[in-house]
């Protein structure tokens, strides 16, 4: 799994004649550490620190939108900003560079939404800029798609670490899987992929 320092690394997708497929990528915005420096001085300025008032410290906390959190939800653009905080003002942290990449939702502030990636980074992501189709990333050096639930079944493709793939149902055990691009289908161990929970189900 490539690490968010390393945009250019080339990982390989799938084998068996099918090609590559995009991954993951995460460039480090260098250029905002002054604008953070100057915005963070700004907002000290233009919002000094709340002291302790006869009714005490307000402390404001998420208002989650309903769904349960953690959740897993998938990157709706090719290129989304992830934020210090849950606002425009927040200075861009990271840049996802894949179009649905699997993220977890761990905190959410109004229409912003606190997302964690497959390398633990996390940043502020604003809701229009996920989607709810469930998507996973192969999470093993090499993967076989099978065309059965079970570990005996006939081989449709391998894939390597950090491929994309589309959650259309899973088992406990189980996940039946598609990669569009490449016409591929199957079923693949639950626990060789990062994008769900441990013994998650997904009706089909």
């Amino acid at each position: 799994m490539q690490g968010p320092c390393k945009p250019d690394h080339a990982v390989p997708g799938l084998t068996m004649g099918f090609g590559s497929d995009k991954r993951q990528s995460m460039l480090p915005r260098s250029t905002f550490v002054l604008a953070l420096v100057l915005g963070m001085t700004t907002l000290l300025l233009a919002n000094p620190p709340v002291h302790a008032q006869k009714s005490g410290t307000e402390i404001r906390k998420p208002k989650p939108s309903g769904p349960t959190i953690p959740r897993w939800v998938s990157i709706r653009a090719g290129e989304v900003n992830m934020r210090t905080g849950p606002g425009a003002r927040y200075p861009i942290d990271w840049v996802l560079q894949q179009r649905r990449l699997p993220v977890e939702v761990v905190g959410e502030f109004e229409n912003w939404r606190k997302v964690r990636a497959r390398d633990d980074t996390i940043g502020w992501v604003h809701k229009s800029m996920l989607s709810g189709k469930r998507m996973a990333s192969v999470a093993v050096a090499r993967a076989r798609i099978l065309n059965g639930p079970n570990s005996k079944a006939l081989v449709t493709a391998f894939v390597e670490e950090g491929v994309i793939v589309r959650l259309n149902g899973c088992e406990p055990a189980w996940c039946h899987v598609s990669i569009n691009s490449h016409d591929v289908k199957g079923w693949i161990p639950h626990a060789a992929l990062w994008g769900l929970h441990p013994g998650e189900t997904i009706e089909r």
